[in-house]
């Protein structure tokens, strides 16, 4: 159930967050998940600020920045751990954009541009190998159960094909594919609109699964039985693959509704579901690195940038806002860079 920001405080900094985060809601329409974060990490710094005796905005300046940038670096999690610079970067931003909405309004405090973000580590993309991905999509001939089979065949193939997010593939709705151009719109972060392209693999397979299905559920992906029973000649004698059968049997458990002759409301599958699906076949195939829906979506942008695709097309197809975001693959895809190595590289001794 959604929730509205509450209050945080009646001090005059409290209040004047309160309106922040009503303009955020009404002024800029921004979703329930934004103005949690926004709320939370507010409160933070106002919780900090009345232990330093900062109430009103007028107070905030440059020493008080340095000290809560201080808290943040020292504060830990429920898990006793510190905050990660990542982390601590959130609060920034949301604090630097409260600022923004502050001298918009004319209220006199700190500009906003004073806050200056600590540069984050480099990410580590994790994505799968041609061979890996090869792996995954065979691993699912595994599943006994021929319409489950079809479904994560479409499920695996439609990540892959398209870059989708989880949750974007949550949401899919059958009327929303137009499976013949290959193509449908997706609602992404933010509530943006882009168009997605399906390969003739995905498409096909989608096909399959659809032909298959006998219900009226509206959703593209819906639950049907347990998910698990992986077929092994060596069951009785291999221990570790009763363990891994055990461990699937556990965490595939399909638990979404269905609509058949009984008439029952169906739902489409969960995020949580979709991501115990990709770790079954990941098991399966005996990949040991960590893959999440999301790992295909960066094998996906590694495999356009690899294969000569430029950047910003890669960004549009991703939605990425900010192209930086897109950044991050280009480090592990550029080719030039590898052919430069091999050529020239102990050039000497190649003559």
């Amino acid at each position: 159930m959604e929730t509205k920001p509450q209050k945080n405080t009646t001090t005059p900094l409290g209040l004047q967050v309160q309106e922040f985060l009503e303009y955020c809601e009404i002024g800029k329409n921004q979703s329930q998940n934004t103005l949690s974060a926004y709320e939370r990490y507010l409160r933070k710094f106002i919780h900090f600020g009345e232990s330093i005796g900062i109430t009103v905005p007028e107070k905030i300046d440059l020493t008080t920045i340095k000290k809560y940038r201080l808290y943040l670096n020292r504060l830990e999690d429920e898990n006793g751990k510190q905050l990660k610079l990542i982390t601590q970067n959130y609060h920034l931003i949301a604090l630097r954009t409260f600022l923004k909405f502050l001298h918009k309004n004319d209220v006199k405090t700190l500009s906003p541009e004073k806050i200056e973000l600590p540069k984050n580590p480099q990410r580590q993309v994790e994505f799968l190998e041609k061979e890996e991905l090869k792996r995954l999509f065979e691993a699912v001939k595994e599943e006994k159960e021929e319409l489950v089979s079809l479904r994560d065949t479409a499920i695996l193939t439609t990540l892959f094909s398209t870059g989708l997010r989880v949750s974007e593939l949550a949401s899919l709705k059958r009327e929303g594919l137009n499976l013949d151009r290959r193509e449908f719109t997706v609602r992404g972060k933010g509530g943006k609109l882009r168009l997605v392209f399906l390969s003739d693999e995905a498409a096909n397979a989608i096909k399959n699964y659809l032909k298959k299905r006998t219900d009226n559920n509206k959703a593209l992906f819906m639950g049907h039985s347990k998910i698990g029973h992986a077929s092994s000649e060596n069951k009785e004698t291999n221990k570790e693959q009763k363990r891994i059968e055990k461990e699937i049997e556990s965490m595939g458990q399909d638990t979404g509704e269905r609509t058949g002759n009984t008439g029952r409301k169906a739902y489409g599958l969960t995020v949580r579901q979709i991501q115990r699906i990709i770790k079954k076949y990941c098991m399966l195939a005996g990949i040991i690195k960590k893959v999440t829906p999301h790992t295909l979506r960066h094998s996906f942008a590694t495999d356009l940038l690899q294969n000569g695709a430029d950047i910003r097309s890669v960004q549009t197809l991703l939605g990425h806002s900010s192209i930086t975001t897109t950044q991050i693959y280009t480090h592990i895809t550029n080719q030039g860079l590898r052919d430069i190595h091999k050529k020239f590289h102990n050039a000497d001794d190649k003559k």
